[in-house]
């Protein structure tokens, strides 16, 4: 995963996090290029979760995200 893939519609991938996390705020996905590091550190300091399953819910969130963009292609 690059950080073009999370850049992405980065709004509803933080809409999948968190409703896979309600205890996430805005601040724990603020998502600066070059900082996924950060990122993945403080979600896991907010959720508990392993790297691992953090990085598939991100994932899978930005893939969600991908999937609906081209969907509405011409």
């Amino acid at each position: 995963m690059n950080a073009l893939e999370i850049k992405g519609d980065w709004n509803i991938a933080k809409g999948k996090l968190k409703q896979k996390w309600s205890k996430l705020t805005d601040d724990d996905l603020l998502y600066v290029t070059g900082k996924k590091e950060e990122l993945f550190g403080r979600i896991q300091k907010s959720t508990g979760e392993t790297r691992e399953v953090i990085e598939r819910a991100v994932e899978e969130a930005t893939a969600f995200c991908r999937v609906a963009a081209a969907q509405h292609l011409p």
